[in-house]
């Protein structure tokens, strides 16, 4: 199963402002949650995440990356650090001794190491979902045209790329299987299929960096600077997105929001954190109370 994330024009404020704004915006969301380590912060930057995706009409998209990548990744991440991590001194079960694992004793500490780290990548997930959802990508690529004038064509050449080598490599699978006795299984077919594609892909590439070549792709300059007045919703974007990557540091060194896991569990829930953990989210929805000048 996959999960299907589309641009669609929508009348929110994010909607309004130019792709680079956007894309900073949430980008520094998930920088954000990079930062900040308090369990509390980073539960009112996952609200304000979600509240921000349903004020720019992505919620839906954010439901259904959670129920089909999001959580299975979080307990995924918690399972692995569990069984992985020797750290922390509160044990909560011994499962003896496993040959190279060594003593497998399985800590509180290591849970809620995982879980951290589960909840930055979900944060992570989500805003990179909400940037699909509510930047749009043409403009995006047209900005970074720029700095590097092949980048459109490129995004377009790889993105066009990767199922035509997924037929071949199908194609290639069906004719092994079909050679009856004779052909190979297992792991030395897969690496037969995996050489064949990975050939085949470097004499395409060749072919078509031939063909621009000849068409002269490359031969003309950098585009031309398009002037484009910054509109109101852009410096309140880019401004949110500043204010928020100050606090989420702001919190880290000031220690108002402690949380230590190892050796032993700490976890700090003075005025502190709960003023962070209201702070952080408002600063990154202050720009959605503006709706002057959105339309479809």
């Amino acid at each position: 199963m996959s999960v299907l994330i589309a641009y669609r024009r929508r009348s929110s404020a994010l909607h309004a402002t130019r792709a680079s704004v956007g894309a900073l915006y949430g980008v520094t969301l998930g920088t954000a949650a990079l930062i900040v380590q308090h369990p509390v912060v980073l539960a009112g930057l996952l609200v304000g995440l979600l509240l921000a995706g349903s004020a720019c009409g992505a919620a839906r998209d954010m439901a259904r990356t959670l129920r089909v990548v999001g959580l299975p990744l979080l307990v995924l991440t918690v399972l692995v650090n569990v069984l992985v991590s020797r750290g922390g001194l509160t044990v909560f079960a011994r499962l003896g001794y496993f040959g190279p694992f060594g003593e497998m004793n399985l800590t509180v500490e290591a849970a809620a190491y995982g879980l951290l780290v589960g909840v930055r990548l979900l944060i992570v997930m989500l805003a990179a979902v909400l940037v699909s959802s509510a930047v749009d990508p043409d403009e995006m690529l047209r900005s970074l045209r720029r700095l590097y004038p092949g980048s459109a064509l490129a995004a377009t050449v790889a993105t066009r790329l990767v199922p035509v080598l997924a037929r071949d490599a199908q194609r290639l699978g069906d004719a092994q299987r079909c050679r009856g006795d004779g052909g190979a299984s297992g792991a030395r077919a897969r690496l037969g299929v995996l050489r064949a594609v990975v050939g085949g892909s470097l004499d395409r590439s060749l072919d078509v960096a031939a063909t621009l070549e000849v068409r002269g792709y490359g031969a003309g300059g950098r585009p031309a600077r398009i002037p484009r007045v910054l509109s109101r919703h852009d410096v309140h974007f880019a401004l949110a997105a500043m204010a928020t990557l100050a606090a989420a540091i702001a919190t880290r060194l000031s220690g108002l929001a402690t949380f230590e896991v190892y050796p032993l569990l700490h976890l700090s829930l003075g005025a502190g954190a709960l003023l962070s953990a209201l702070v952080v989210p408002a600063l990154a929805l202050a720009p959605f109370l503006d709706r002057r000048g959105i339309a479809l």
